[in-house]
């Protein structure tokens, strides 16, 4: 365990220390800062300190009258579902991915709920889902919903993971609900009909999916005239069970959102020439809600 004494010290020295640590995988490190420093900083900023470092923060602990010990463990940089094998199964059952629900993170939670809010849920008929993994989108609108409106909607799911689909298919069993294992490249092999609302939180922006051209194809072929939006593009990622601020790049050491920009500007500027309204919200996911006008 590290401990480090930061009592009186500015913003500036603070980060400089966390700059130049080198702590091991699931290593504690306990500072102590005065109590009236962390009413002046805030909670938050240090809470943001340990995202930035890859690191958990626990709860503190009172010392004495005056000092507060902030704890923290380092994350397992190796322990990420980013870092496996590239197949299906790198979602499913029993990978790492699986085991995180990021509808349990409020700030994912509150923004996707006010994104199908935007694009008014409580009318659309058919929903299709793009990437749905075991369910947790549907789970939400299952929740924001009365039982007799959601039994009213129809809702398919794709993915490309079996066993995620099949864990899909155990846990919502009403015949409205319908769960596809399938390539979402090959989409027009399923003759799907239409649907009045598109939900894809992370997939289309997939490597092996060109972005651009399969959202046009997806718009065009399975968007109902008048059909709302709701994508979801990932300005995170996950550690150890934790999910870190900001997008990253495989050649780069620090986060980068050029290309998340670059996909978002695109279905902006695509569906405001089809008389869309767009807007654009989200912290660790961005969320592009799209409803005609």
């Amino acid at each position: 365990m590290l401990s480090i004494d930061l009592k009186s010290k500015s913003s500036f020295e603070i980060l400089e220390v966390f700059e130049s640590l080198c702590l091991q995988s699931h290593e504690m490190l306990e500072v102590e800062i005065l109590e009236s420093d962390l009413d002046s900083f805030g909670f938050k900023s240090f809470v943001d300190l340990a995202q930035l470092f890859l690191l958990k923060m626990l709860l503190p602990l009172q010392k004495d009258d005056k000092t507060i010990v902030l704890r923290f463990v380092k994350l397992d940089e190796s322990s990420s579902f980013h870092k496996s094998q590239q197949s299906s199964e790198k979602y499913g059952v029993g990978s790492e991915f699986f085991s995180i629900d990021k509808t349990e993170q409020f700030s994912f939670l509150y923004h996707y709920k006010k994104a199908l809010e935007f694009v008014g849920i409580e009318n659309k008929k058919r929903v299709l889902n793009l990437g749905i993994n075991r369910g947790d989108e549907f789970r939400v609108i299952e929740q924001m919903l009365s039982k007799e409106d959601f039994s009213k909607k129809g809702f398919v799911g794709v993915d490309y993971c079996a066993s995620a689909i099949e864990y899909a298919k155990e846990e919502f069993k009403s015949s409205n609900l319908e769960f596809i294992c399938h390539d979402i490249n090959a989409l027009d092999e399923l003759n799907l009909a239409k649907f009045d609302l598109l939900i894809s939180i992370g997939t289309l922006q997939s490597s092996n999916i060109n972005f651009n051209a399969a959202f046009m194809h997806i718009y065009q072929n399975f968007i109902e005239d008048g059909g709302a939006i709701v994508l979801g593009f990932p300005n995170s990622r996950w550690c150890d069970g934790e999910m870190i601020y900001g997008a990253k790049a495989p050649n780069y050491s620090f986060s980068e959102m050029s290309l998340v920009l670059k996909d978002i500007h695109f279905c902006k500027k695509y569906l405001q020439q089809k008389k869309y309204r767009v807007v654009i919200t989200g912290k660790d996911y961005l969320f592009l809600s799209a409803r005609k006008i």
